[in-house]
């Protein structure tokens, strides 16, 4: 958080001055979060109960752990799809009709011809 403080007045500086001071006074009452982490789980020991089975695996909430199991699912994976456009000046390039069309047919359909002109014939 950052406060510009060369456009406050006196009197917004002394109550920002004050507000800071309540706050850290607050803060500085409270224990340890060491302290009250030990207790819960000595709270939790006697009841019987271990930290995942009240707040999800790893102290995480869950909800938030089936949200991300759900996200880290494998990606579909997609087979492979036959060529359906063959480059006449050399026919080992080839392009399946997908994705962004190869720098060969793009040269040639920018000189007029058709894409159905490359059309590999199936039998």
């Amino acid at each position: 958080m950052s406060i510009d403080l060369n456009g406050l007045s006196a009197k917004e500086l002394t109550t920002l001055i004050s507000q800071a001071k309540k706050q850290q006074t607050k803060l500085a009452k409270r224990r340890p979060v060491g302290t009250i982490r030990k207790q819960i789980n000595a709270f939790l020991k006697k009841e019987g109960y271990t930290v995942a089975e009240v707040f999800g695996s790893a102290g995480k909430a869950p909800a938030r752990a089936a949200r991300k199991a759900a996200t880290t699912k494998k990606p579909r994976k997609l087979g492979k799809v036959a060529p359906k456009y063959r480059n006449p000046a050399n026919p080992k390039e080839t392009w399946t009709g997908r994705g962004k069309q190869p720098r060969w047919m793009a040269a040639l359909t920018a000189k007029g011809k058709k894409k159905e002109d490359f059309l590999i014939k199936r039998k």
